[in-house]
């Protein structure tokens, strides 16, 4: 189990919440004597009032710790596997006094667990509010590794080979924790100008998910050979990478408001730091072959291996904005946004342990400039008739120098300047036929600009870009009320994606436009975001209402899009699939009934270059039933039962241009497995009011789960590294959850 020290610790949050209390109490003294107008001053009768509430429980599950891992994934539980019951704390405290028109209120939750939050505020209404807050996350990965590294969730973990094969390690959950902290003013300097700010720390920590991997021989090194023995080595390793990071945030604002203007100017800030700059492994001279045989590394490829990993670097982005709306007339209005902003990243290479960078070259120097305008119109020229339009600018320029680098090897790869120009628009009308039916149709518009791309240009396993697209789409829509019970709607829409020439990379000259796409062998690669697209979808909705008791809503949309690329070899289209119906029943005076069911399915239809083709299809259903009731005054009961069936299917097939390895391979396997996931929950609850200052409750959880995944094994048997580390998951789980709580009110 992977450990945290919290660089904000909770009783150190506690502490500062209570002198930021303490402070409010005298500052509310102080502010006591402010001079006020007769109409500020509370009305006669009004007495100061105080509201608390404390909430104390303790709660269990059942099953073993592989029963649970997915239900613990974002359950204070979760923190720790072996964790069969957790304590139940939570507090609510507010003070309201009318003299001073002032409010206080402080609240907490799940303080036992490590998903806590604390909160505060303060506030005269109309004057000025102070607030501050502060909350816990944690995710606990439902997979368990079985591994022999050294330091796992350091900066430095040391591959360690299991001789006694898989399973024969120790067993480990990685766990990621968010802690955060944030504090607000407001102020009303007069009754047009406000003054608002926010400021935000947050700190990261835990071990997520990571992996290297590498093949030999490679283009980008040469040198890099494989096992002893065979002309070709691969090796892949489950890395886990460290997480120690910090981001911090503010957001400032000044807003005016008169008669028929509105302006706010805002600037915004995110600071992000990583505390570990790199992961560095320590690699051993043996590992298994793609067939599980142990076997020495070549040098190079075993110095690849042991290459230090770059994480997120420290990165910087401040912008400021001007946003507004002004009354044109009674029925006119305009809105517009001006923003500015600047990315930059300079984290120094060699005080990171990486190296390749060319001479002179110290780090990227990452600098990206945004601007960004739009201008907004709403009208109603006509009782019936409302007319709406915008346009967009977006301009991103990047002005990172280029400069030569060293990946691995002896390959020279340029970094890419990637600056783009946007135009976007839209417009809209709406009318109001007579017989309770209103119309909509609009146009809107995008066109991007990419620049002209640097000499080196080219996207990692991309074949050629696009410097301009332009995409226009149409939509309508009908609604009418077609009874008093029932109102019905349809809308339908269509866009149609095309752009210039495309370009090939090319060493002498940069890029090359090619004008002839048969030109394209096969195998080439293109980018669905940059293809010409042909998108249309339709959707119904339906409310019906026949008395005050029933209420249905129902669904179905479809949609397509189709893709025309260089070569057959690629995205050829995509279709959505999606139905729902939710509805509420009053089965009396004091039980509701509530009930949904939903059906969707998405398929993509491509071609790969080895002669297989591939229909993606996923589908997903699911379904619910709740009730709650108050059979009596004091005693409060509900519950949900609820399912979810997902599943991914890879079919696969052949055409013409499959060689014999290719029918071979798919004839012996049958393709890549079906991906599931099922899921049945069921969850009680009850409330009993013993007098008017305390209440009992009690939640009950349960769930089964069943899924299997071929990306990190198939029916139990779990994908296995270079050093046989596993990386595996309980297929089928089942957890019962019990809570009590007992509340008291002051």
């Amino acid at each position: 189990m992977t450990r945290f020290q919290s660089s904000f610790p909770f009783r150190r949050s506690v502490i500062a919440m209570a002198v930021f209390a303490a402070m409010a109490s005298a500052y509310a003294q102080s502010g006591n004597d402010k001079s006020k107008t007769d109409e500020a001053k509370a009305e006669a009768g009004e007495v100061k009032t105080t509201n608390a509430s404390i909430t104390l429980g303790v709660g269990g599950v059942s099953g073993g710790a592989g029963n649970r891992t997915i239900y613990n994934q974002y359950n204070a539980l979760g923190l720790n596997n072996n964790n069969a019951a957790a304590g139940i704390l939570g507090f609510d405290y507010s003070v309201r006094d009318p003299e001073a028109m002032t409010l206080f209120k402080f609240n907490g939750s799940n303080l036992l667990d490590d998903s806590r939050e604390l909160g505060l505020s303060w506030s005269e209404p109309g004057e000025w509010r102070l607030k501050a807050s502060y909350g816990e996350l944690v995710h606990t990965s439902p997979y368990t590794i079985n591994t022999g590294i050294n330091g796992l969730g350091s900066t430095a973990p040391q591959v360690v080979y299991l001789p006694g094969g898989v399973g024969s390690g120790y067993d480990t959950q990685l766990q990621t924790k968010r802690s955060n902290v944030t504090l607000g003013f407001n102020k009303w300097i007069t009754d047009s100008l406000q003054f608002e700010v926010d400021v935000k720390t947050e700190k990261q920590e835990g071990t997520r998910p990571f992996g290297i991997g590498w093949n030999c021989p490679s283009p980008t090194a040469p040198g890099c050979q494989g096992t002893t023995g065979i002309a070709a080595g691969w090796s892949t390793l489950m890395l886990p990478m460290a997480i120690n990071a910090n981001t911090s945030q503010i957001d400032a604002r000044v807003n005016y408001a008169i008669d028929k203007l509105r302006l706010s100017v805002a600037y915004y800030g995110s600071f992000y730091k990583n505390n570990d700059a790199t992961l560095n492994p320590v690699v051993p001279g043996s590992l298994n072959n793609p067939l599980g045989q142990l076997l020495p590394l070549s040098a190079g490829l075993q110095s690849i291996l042991n290459l230090p990993v770059a994480q997120e670097p420290d990165n910087r982005f401040n912008q400021v904005s001007l946003t507004g709306t002004y009354d044109l007339a009674q029925s006119t209005r305009a809105s517009f946004k001006l923003s500015y902003a600047n990315t930059s990243q300079d984290q120094n290479y060699a005080a990171s342990g990486l190296t390749g960078a060319p001479s002179g070259v110290s780090s990227l120097g990452g600098n990206v400039n945004s601007t960004l305008a739009w201008l907004g119109i709403t009208s109603r020229p006509m009782p019936k008739l409302t007319l709406q339009a915008d346009v967009r600018y977006a301009n991103r320029d990047d002005k990172t120098p280029i400069a030569p680098y060293v990946l691995a090897g002896t390959a020279v790869s340029t970094n890419q300047q990637l600056p783009d120009q946007t135009v976007s628009g839209k417009l809209q009308a709406i009318y109001q036929f007579a017989n309770q039916i209103r119309g909509t149709v609009g146009a809107d518009y995008v066109g991007i600009d990419r620049g002209v791309y640097t000499p080196t240009a080219r996207a990692g396993g991309v074949s050629a870009l696009r410097q301009n697209t332009d995409e226009t789409g149409l939509w309508a829509e009908l609604r009418r009320v077609m009874s008093e019970t029932f109102t019905g709607s349809v809308r339908i829409s269509g866009s149609q994606r095309n752009g210039s020439n495309w370009l090939r990379p090319n060493p002498a000259t940069g890029v090359s436009e090619v004008t002839d796409t048969s030109s394209f062998p096969s195998t080439a690669i293109f980018s669905p975001t940059l293809a010409d697209r042909r998108q249309e979808k339709i959707k119904f909705f339906g409310n019906w209402q026949p008395d005050e008791k029933l209420a249905l809503q129902f669904s179905a949309e479809g949609g397509t899009n189709k893709y025309t690329m260089p070569t057959v070899y690629a995205l050829q289209n995509t279709r959505l699939s999606l139905y729902s119906i939710d509805g509420t029943y009053a089965l009396s005076d004091t039980w509701n009934l509530t009930a949904y069911a939903s059906w969707g399915q998405q398929t993509q239809n491509q071609a790969r270059p080895a002669g297989s083709v591939m229909a993606f299809e996923t589908t997903n259903t699911a379904a619910g039933v709740g009730v709650t009731g108050k059979p009596t005054g004091k005693l409060e009961l509900g519950g949900t039962l609820s399912y979810v069936n997902e599943k991914s299917v890879y079919a696969q097939s052949l055409d013409t241009f499959a060689g014999a390895d290719s029918a071979a391979l798919l004839a012996a396997t049958g393709g890549l497995p079906s991906i599931t996931f099922r899921q049945t929950a069921l969850k009680l609850f009850g409330k009993y009011e013993l007098d008017k200052k305390s209440v009992i409750g009690a939640n009950l959880i349960y769930a089964r789960a069943q899924s299997n995944d071929w990306a990190w094994g198939w029916n139990g048997t779990p994908y296995t590294y270079g050093d046989n580390t596993t990386v595996n998951m309980n297929q089928s789980q089942s957890m019962t959850y019990l809570g009590v709580t007992y509340t008291y009110k002051f």
